[in-house]
C-alpha cells in the first residue's frame, strides 16, 4: 500500500486496530505504525475557528466523537477510529484523549503499539493488562498506568469485573524520543492529596511525584470544592499548552466556564487560574505545543 494511503486510512480509520478495538475473539488483526501517524501530526494542533480565541481551544463534551461499539462506548475528544475531524486531530503532542466505557468481562484484545507514550487513568472499576513484558496486572480507580511503546509492545486490556462496567481514560502522547526500550509503570495515587490542591501524577522525571513519559509533559489532577481555587504554573511556558479536561462537575479556567467533560486547551501564558463552580475533579495535562 502506497504511503500517502496508509496514513490515510490510519489517521481515519486504522488506528482501531493499534488501539485494540477488538473483543477478545478470532480476528484476523493488522499490523500499524504509530511513528507513521507520530511524524505526519507533529505539533499542530489545528483548533477550531468557532471555538477558539487566540490562544485558546475550547472541546464542549457533547461535540466530541462517539462510537458505541456495544461492548465498549467511547467518546473521542481527537479523531480516532472512525471518527475523523481534521481540525480535532491533536493538542501539540496530546494526540489521544478517549473517555472509555468497557463492558462486563470484556476488553481490548492483544493489539500493537510503537513509539507512543500511553497512559491509563481508571475512573471506575477494575482494568485488566497483560503485555509481551511479562506484566500481568489490575489497575482500578486512583491508579494510573504507562506504557512507552518505543520499539514495539503487545498488550491488552479487558473489564476485571463480571457484573460492572469499566470506566478510564486512555491517552496517548507522542514522545520525544523513538526506538527506545519498553516499559511498563502503575502506581496507586493518595487521591486526598488532590483534595482542593494539585496533585502531580505525571512528568518527565523518573524521580519526580507520579509516573514518566518520555516527554516534557507534566499531568496534575485536582479536586476542588465548590468556590475552592488553585494555581497552576506552567512548567514550560515558552513552548508548553495545557489542557484541561473536566472529570466532574463545573469549574472556571482563566474565566471559561467548563463543564463535565468539556476540554480546554490554551497556550502562550504561564499561570492558570482555576476555581470549582461546583465541586469538581479536573486533570490538567501540559504538553509541548511548539518545536
Amino acid at each position: 500500500m502506497e504511503r500517502k494511503n496508509f496514513l490515510k486510512n490510519s489517521l481515519a480509520g486504522s488506528i482501531a486496530t493499534m488501539f485494540g478495538v477488538f473483543v477478545f475473539a478470532k480476528t484476523e488483526r493488522k499490523t500499524t505504525n504509530d511513528s507513521l501517524i507520530n511524524n505526519n501530526i507533529g505539533y499542530n494542533h489545528l483548533p477550531n475557528k468557532e471555538t477558539r480565541t487566540m490562544n485558546t481551544i475550547l472541546h464542549k463534551a457533547d461535540s466530541r466523537g462517539d462510537a458505541n461499539h456495544g461492548w465498549l462506548h467511547s467518546k473521542h475528544t481527537f479523531s480516532f477510529a472512525n471518527y475523523h475531524n481534521p481540525e480535532r486531530m491533536n493538542f501539540g503532542v496530546l494526540r489521544v484523549l478517549n473517555d472509555d466505557t468497557v463492558s462486563e468481562s470484556k476488553g481490548f484484545g492483544t493489539h500493537p503499539h510503537k513509539d507512543m507514550e500511553i497512559i491509563s487513568i481508571p475512573l471506575e472499576g477494575d482494568l485488566n493488562h497483560k503485555d509481551n513484558m511479562g506484566n500481568s496486572t489490575i489497575i482500578k480507580s486512583g491508579d494510573i498506568q504507562v506504557m512507552s511503546a518505543g520499539t514495539g509492545v503487545m498488550h491488552s486490556e479487558y473489564n476485571n469485573s463480571p457484573d460492572k462496567p469499566v470506566k478510564f481514560l486512555q491517552i496517548w502522547v507522542i514522545p520525544n524520543k523513538q526506538n527506545v526500550e519498553p516499559r511498563y509503570d502503575q502506581i496507586t495515587l493518595d487521591t486526598t492529596d488532590r483534595k482542593n490542591k494539585l496533585q502531580q501524577v505525571l512528568s518527565p522525571n523518573a524521580d519526580d511525584a507520579g509516573v514518566w513519559i518520555h516527554q516534557n509533559a507534566w499531568f496534575n489532577m485536582t479536586n476542588l470544592d465548590k468556590g475552592k481555587t488553585v494555581e497552576y504554573n506552567l512548567n514550560d511556558k515558552e513552548k508548553n499548552g495545557v489542557y484541561a479536561f473536566i472529570l466532574k462537575g463545573n469549574a472556571t479556567i482563566n474565566g471559561q466556564t467548563l463543564n463535565e467533560r468539556d476540554g480546554y486547551g490554551i497556550w502562550d501564558i504561564a499561570t492558570l487560574d482555576i476555581q470549582g463552580d461546583s465541586d469538581a475533579e479536573i486533570l490538567l495535562m501540559e504538553v509541548p505545543v511548539k518545536q
